[in-house]
C-alpha cells in the first residue's frame, strides 16, 4: 500500500508543473487570441487546418497532462475537433527537448524518425477524425458565453452586458480564472482517476517485464497495451525507451512505447470522449494504435533491407524538474482544486453565475 501511494504522488509531482503550463496556456489562449482568429486558423476542414494544428503543437513543450487543457483550450476557442485531435497527438508525442534527449540516447535516427512518425500520426488521425459526425457530445463553455447565445432575448441581454463587462477586466486575470476554475473543476476528477489508475499499473507491473517480450509484432502489441492508459511525458519515455533497447526490445517496438506512451492516457481518452464525443474517441484511439505499429514495423524493415542499427547512450540525464518547484505545483493544484478553498483565499477566481 505504501508503494501504490508513494508511486501516485510521484506521478502527480511529475504532472503538476507541466498541467498548470497547459492550464495556463489554454487560459492565454482563450483571453488573447479572438475566436474568429482561431476559427480560422484551426477552425476548418481537411489537411490545412490538421497539418496547422499539428505543426502549431509539435514543438510545444507540452506532456500528456498539459496538453489535455491546452487542447480543450483550443477546442472552446472554435479550434475543429479534426484539429484538436491533432493538437491532441502531435504535441505530446514530440518536443523540442525530446528530440534532443533522443538524439542524446537514441542517436540521429530515432530522433529523426520518432518526430516524423508522430506528425505522421497527428495527421492520419486528425484526417480521419474529419469523415465522423459529432455525437452526443456537448461543447462545454463558461455559462458567460453560453446563455449569450441561447437565452431568451432578456436573459440574453443581461448575460451579454455581463460579459461585456468582464470583457473589459484585466485580459491576464481572465485567463488566470478561465485556467484555474472553469477549466480545472472540468478536469480534474479524470485526471485524479488517470493519476491513480497510472499508480496502480506502476505498483502492478513488475520492473523489467517488458523486456520480456523482445522483437516482432507481439512486442509491439505488448507496449500498445501498456503504453495506452500511461501516463509519461515525451522527454521523460526516452531514457525508458533507451533503457529497453539495451534490455533488448526491438526498434520498433520501442517507437509503439514513445509515440503511444505520451499521446494516450486514461484521463485524456475520457476528457475526449467528454468534448468530442464517443466516436472521435475511438478513431483517436484508433488512429494511434494504427499508425504507431505501422510505423515501428516499417522502422523494423528499414533497418533490415538497408542493415542499419539504433545506437543506445543510456547515461544519467536529468529529465525531471526540481523536486521544489514539482512540490509548489502539487499544492497550488489541490488548493485550486477545491472551490471554497480557492475563492476564499484568491477571489478573483470566483466564476460568474
Amino acid at each position: 500500500m505504501n508503494d501504490l501511494l508513494n508511486n501516485i504522488w510521484m506521478i502527480y509531482l511529475d504532472t503538476a508543473v507541466w498541467l498548470i503550463v497547459g492550464l495556463l496556456s489554454a487560459g492565454l489562449v482563450k483571453a488573447y487570441i479572438p475566436v474568429d482568429a482561431m476559427q480560422r486558423w484551426l477552425g476548418g476542414k481537411g489537411f490545412m487546418a490538421v497539418s496547422r494544428a499539428a505543426l502549431f503543437g509539435a514543438p510545444l513543450p507540452l506532456c500528456s497532462c498539459g496538453v489535455l487543457p491546452a487542447a480543450l483550450g483550443l477546442r472552446r476557442a472554435g479550434a475543429s475537433k479534426e484539429a484538436t485531435v491533432s493538437f491532441l497527438i502531435s504535441t505530446p508525442e514530440t518536443s523540442i527537448d525530446s528530440v534532443a534527449v533522443t538524439y542524446a540516447l537514441m542517436g540521429p535516427l530515432m530522433a529523426v524518425y520518432r518526430p516524423v512518425s508522430a506528425l505522421i500520426t497527428a495527421l492520419a488521425t486528425g484526417l480521419a477524425t474529419a469523415w465522423v459526425d459529432d455525437d452526443t457530445a456537448e461543447l462545454l463553455v463558461p455559462k458567460s458565453e453560453k446563455c449569450c447565445s441561447g437565452s431568451p432575448e432578456k436573459e440574453q441581454s443581461s448575460c451579454c452586458a455581463t460579459a461585456d463587462k468582464e470583457s473589459k477586466n484585466n485580459k491576464l486575470i481572465q485567463a488566470i480564472r478561465f485556467a484555474g476554475a472553469d477549466l480545472l473543476d472540468d478536469i480534474s476528477k479524470w485526471l485524479a482517476f488517470g493519476i491513480v489508475f497510472a499508480g496502480i499499473m506502476m505498483t502492478v507491473i513488475p520492473e523489467g517485464w517488458l523486456a520480456q517480450w523482445g522483437h516482432g509484432l507481439t512486442a509491439m502489441l505488448v507496449m500498445l497495451l501498456v503504453g495506452i492508459p500511461m501516463y509519461i511525458c515525451a522527454t521523460a519515455s526516452t531514457p525508458v525507451a533507451a533503457g529497453l533497447l539495451m534490455a533488448g526490445v526491438s526498434p520498433g517496438a520501442v517507437l509503439v512505447f514513445l509515440l503511444v506512451g505520451p499521446a494516450t492516457n486514461i484521463a485524456g481518452l475520457m476528457l475526449v470522449r467528454q468534448e468530442l464525443g464517443s466516436k472521435v474517441t475511438f478513431i483517436y484511439l484508433g488512429g494511434i494504435a494504427f499508425c504507431s505499429l505501422m510505423m515501428g514495423l516499417l522502422l523494423e524493415w528499414g533497418l533490415q533491407a538497408y542493415d542499419l542499427q539504433i545506437s543506445t547512450s543510456v547515461q544519467q540525464a536529468e529529465t525531471m524538474l526540481p523536486y521544489e518547484l514539482s512540490f509548489i505545483s502539487a499544492i497550488v493544484l489541490l488548493l485550486l482544486v477545491v472551490p471554497r478553498v480557492r475563492n476564499f483565499l484568491m477571489p478573483f477566481f470566483a466564476r460568474e453565475n
